[in-house]
This record gives structure tokens, sequence and C-alpha cells, in this order.
């Protein structure tokens, strides 16, 4: 993906992927209250730079809405 309005903080590059996870389990999981959350991923298709938003279902499009100035 493409957008005139996100550049890899890293590398500059314009180009990325955006992806979803969620977290469960584990003792990390539960001490840093990030059991059972979701979140968004922007991944710069050049150096792997990835940058990750705590989210709900509906947040996802939101999320891209600021970085890419929708």
């Amino acid at each position: 993906m493409h957008h005139d309005n996100w550049q890899c903080p890293k590398c500059h590059h314009e180009q990325f992927e955006v992806g979803e996870f969620r977290a469960t389990g584990g003792r990390l999981a539960k001490m840093f209250d990030v059991q059972n959350k979701k979140f968004s991923t922007v991944t710069c298709s050049h150096c792997s730079y990835t940058e990750i938003y705590r989210s709900s279902s509906s947040t996802l499009g939101n999320v891209f809405d600021i970085f890419l100035g929708g």
C-alpha cells in the first residue's frame, strides 16, 4: 500500500502493509493488561519497521485515517 501522507520514520520509504493481531494469555499479557486485546500494525514494506497500535475492532479504520490524512 502507498499513501502520500505516510512515511517510515526509520528509512523514509512510503510503501507499507497493514495488519492486526490479538494478544492473549501469559503473565506478561496479564501484567500489562493486554489479555484479549486487539492491536493494529503498520509495517514498512522496505525495512520491516513496525508500529503497533492498541485498538478495538471499530478503531482500525480510525488509526489509518489519522496516519493517511482521512
